[in-house]
């Protein structure tokens, strides 16, 4: 009888125990959600605080994202332009790479050999379907240039060794040190030291030689052939002459100084058929993509004339 009352009394006790347990746990339970509800940790808040930035973040980046495909939108409609402008023909064509397809790290690696035999069949025709289309490119590109051979456009710098800081303002309403007033900008001034050598940026034959202390100074003009026209101002010594053939890169004269320029410098003007251009979109095969791009930035931002 003793024994019964004994076992009946731990029974309870162990049920009073569980009850005890399951109401702490659950108790804890209803705590931590009151407590995680209510109120966060440090390591919360930072990550809320994150978040919210990255939010206020996101609408900012896709407008910026809209704004770089306009610009690059424009700057290829400009290169094309360019490329028509001084070839008076239409750019090649440069097609996507289509049906190019690999296997993403997330694919299933297991998949039969049939798939990679077919994969790779695909992968060759679509390299070989390229290259082909970038041969037949160059092909045209050669072919224009040897049936105008006597066209191409002056596209070497006159300056060698240049580097983009030291480009000026370029053609359009520059503001003008000595006048102290916006006047129209010719050409392009070409930052150099005194005495710098300045070569002939095509082929062509002198035209005009000009020897002034007044406006841009000393000046030399070479005619390329097809309308292309280069005038070379500001210059210190003059090593041509009226008249005279000149080979590409051969040395015209020297950066000079005058009293109406702010600092010695070169300034280089293009035309064609009379008109003015801007010697900036004639440059790009002498300078990497890196330091064109530089070099036109330079040139846009630079709002004021050397001379």
């Amino acid at each position: 009888m003793a024994a019964k009352k004994k076992d009946s009394k731990t029974k309870l006790m162990v049920m009073a125990g569980l009850r005890y347990l399951v109401a702490s746990v659950s108790a804890a339970i209803v705590i931590y959600v009151l407590f995680a509800f209510f109120f966060s940790t440090q390591e919360e808040k930072r990550l809320q605080k994150e978040n919210r930035l990255y939010s206020n973040l996101y609408d900012a980046m896709k407008a910026k994202e809209n704004l770089i495909g306009d610009v690059i939108e424009g700057l290829l409609d400009k290169d094309e332009a360019i490329y028509e402008e001084l070839f008076e023909t239409r750019p090649p064509s440069l097609d996507e790479i289509s049906g190019y397809a690999s296997l993403s790290a997330g694919e299933d690696e297991n998949l039969p050999e049939k798939h990679y035999v077919i994969s790779a069949s695909a992968h060759s025709d679509s390299l070989m379907s390229m290259a082909t289309r970038i041969d037949r490119n160059f092909y045209d590109i050669f072919r224009v240039l040897q049936e105008r051979a006597d066209s191409i456009p002056p596209l070497t710098l006159p300056i060698k060794n240049m580097s983009y800081v030291q480009v000026g303002a370029s053609v359009g309403m520059k503001h003008n040190p000595v006048y102290n007033l916006q006047m129209p900008h010719e050409g392009l001034d070409l930052i150099a030291p005194q005495g710098s050598k300045v070569y002939a940026a095509a082929a062509g034959r002198v035209i005009r030689v000009t020897r002034s202390r007044k406006g841009l100074g000393n000046e030399v003009e070479i005619d390329h052939g097809n309308g292309y026209v280069t005038k070379y101002s500001l210059l210190g010594d003059i090593s041509v002459m009226q008249g005279r053939t000149v080979s590409l890169g051969q040395v015209v004269g020297t950066v000079g100084v005058s009293t109406f320029v702010s600092a010695p410098h070169l300034h280089f003007e293009v035309r064609y058929k009379g008109e003015v251009k801007d010697p900036i979109d004639f440059l790009f095969s002498s300078l990497s993509p890196e330091d064109y791009s530089r070099v036109q930035f330079m040139a846009a931002k630079t709002s004021q004339s050397m001379d």
